[in-house]
């Protein structure tokens, strides 16, 4: 009795001390956490295309990471201080554009629009409203939300800076994992070995292969539908397309669509009086809107052998639950978990001869 009380003592404290290590490991590390993770789904995603420029590198590991760091920076943080400078630098030119739009007055609709069912009577109604109140009308609805607008993007500006000093630290993290890459893997996939034995190590192969899954599908269609809909918005003669096409890119990035760009700018060509561009640019819309319904799910299928709603959910709960890291996170622990659950349901199966007996 006595033995086995200095036992249970021994693996209580054993635990608590253990527990204690990693709490304080993690309040230590908690500032670099997140642009660790953002720096291993980076890496994990990428790896083959470090492997590629190595091969072309006259073998040359260095040279390599220094290729890759600065491809990461020019995809991570040059276009956020371009961005930055672009709206900082053409903030005036936009509000006197917008103000330019309003003193024009909103030109009549035309006559098919009254024709749509159920809806065109309604807008018709609304727009006439809005047409009789004059250029001080639309001023009057218009400035609440502007100024609601303006002191946003005031009060973000902290954010950004704090955006791109992660996204710097997410480079230099991700440069130090490029150089020592497969010491990283093979310790990872020894800790999942020594977790869960093969199927330990294979749910971390899984989750690397989830990884190039979910960011081959969710990157390539983001620059799919970025790119295409701002060649629309550019052929339509919409303003500022770059930027737009920025924008868009974010938006499908965390998973909005390009639809909230689009069909403003949509409105805009119709309010401007081009009703074939408007016509084009709503058919525009409409494919470049759908287009991830195909496009993603089979990239995604390239990447990773996974049942599609099991990443459609770690996707978006995963953006709900983490930010936008959470789009890796998410579908990363949905296939882990579905992988150790099914091998847990299969080693639990009979064999054919004792279901027959």
């Amino acid at each position: 009795m006595t033995d086995t009380r200095s036992d249970l003592t021994k693996i209580t404290f054993s635990v608590l001390t253990i527990g204690l290590l990693i709490a304080s490991s993690l309040w230590i590390l908690w500032p670099f956490l997140g642009a660790t993770i953002w720096a291993v789904m980076v890496v994990v995603a990428t790896w083959p295309a470090l492997l590629w420029f190595e091969a072309r590198l006259w073998n040359r590991r260095s040279l390599a990471v220094l290729v890759m760091v600065l491809i990461l920076l020019l995809l991570f943080v040059l276009p956020l201080t371009m961005a930055i400078s672009t709206i900082a630098a053409n903030a005036d030119e936009v509000i006197a554009w917008f103000k330019l739009q309003i003193s024009k007055g909103p030109p009549q609709l035309p006559a098919w629009v009254g024709n749509l069912p159920f809806v065109g009577p309604k807008l018709t109604m609304a727009w006439d409203e809005l047409v009789a109140s004059g250029v001080s009308g639309i001023e009057a609805k218009v400035t609440p939300y502007a100024t609601r607008v303006t002191g946003w993007l005031f009060s973000q500006a902290g954010v950004v800076g704090a955006l791109t000093l992660q996204f710097l630290l997410t480079v230099v993290i991700a440069g130090l994992m490029y150089a020592q890459g497969e010491t990283a893997a093979v310790e990872v996939r020894r800790f999942g070995r020594r977790l869960g034995g093969q199927r330990g190590e294979d749910a971390v192969v899984l989750a690397g292969q989830a990884i190039r899954g979910v960011a081959l599908g969710v990157g390539v269609t983001a620059i799919v539908q970025a790119v295409v809909g701002g060649i629309g918005l550019a052929i339509a003669g919409v303003p500022f397309a770059a930027l737009l096409t920025a924008v868009m890119f974010i938006l499908c990035i965390v998973q909005l669509g390009p639809t909230l760009v689009l069909a403003p700018a949509t409105i805009w060509v119709f309010w401007s009086g081009s009703t074939g561009w408007g016509i084009f640019l709503l058919v525009w819309t409409v494919i470049v809107g759908t287009m991830d319904n195909f496009l993603r799910p089979w990239l995604i299928k390239r990447g990773a052998d996974l049942p599609l709603l099991l990443i459609f959910a770690g996707v978006i709960g995963g953006l709900l639950g983490f930010g936008l890291v959470g789009i890796f996170v998410g579908p990363v622990l949905l296939a882990v978990s579905y992988t150790l659950i099914n091998a847990w349901l299969d080693s639990a199966e009979p064999a054919a001869g004792e279901i027959g007996s």
